[in-house]
């Protein structure tokens, strides 16, 4: 197997930024999924209450985001509840969405988009997203992109222009 050298085969999108709030619903920034080969949105969150709170991945047909719909297809996910006590993240059934324990804790999302799956949704969707629902307990929220890129480059493409 190849090395695989992050910076050069995968871009690596700021998501939403780092957030300390009590916030009503979050949107992430869209990406386009032209000439990526896999892509993963990696979710952080820091609960200070105890309560469930839902990831919802995105499609769209622009990164503006024009048509945004929640996915149809489920799709792999991994989890990780409390960051603080292991760094093992523990694969869930495949669903089209996700919701974190309600419990006290740090954790970690990631979830796998193919392209594939996004553009069999139909209407055209090129492009992903994710909203975080409202809670008034949840004190910090961040996420990230890793989009695999179909070809090593040293200059990536731009995933935040269509």
């Amino acid at each position: 197997m190849a090395n695989l050298f992050l910076p050069e085969h995968c871009k690596i999108v700021d998501a939403v930024p780092g957030i300390v709030d009590t916030f009503a619903a979050r949107t992430f920034d869209y990406v386009s999924l032209k000439n990526v080969l896999m892509a993963w949105i990696v979710v952080l969150l820091e609960q200070t209450a105890g309560h469930e709170t839902l990831i919802q991945p995105q499609v769209a047909t622009s990164v503006a985001p024009v048509g945004a719909v929640s996915i149809t297809f489920a799709t792999d996910i991994w989890v990780n509840e409390d960051t603080g006590a292991s760094d093992t993240l523990v694969k869930q059934t495949n669903a089209t969405s996700f919701s974190v324990a309600g419990d006290i804790a740090s954790k970690m999302v990631v979830i796998r988009i193919d392209p594939s799956d996004v553009v069999a949704q139909g209407v055209a969707y090129d492009c992903i997203g994710c909203t975080i629902e409202a809670s008034k307990q949840l004190n910090y929220v961040a996420g990230v992109y890793i989009l695999q890129e179909r070809y090593a480059q040293d200059t990536p493409f731009s995933a935040i222009i269509d």
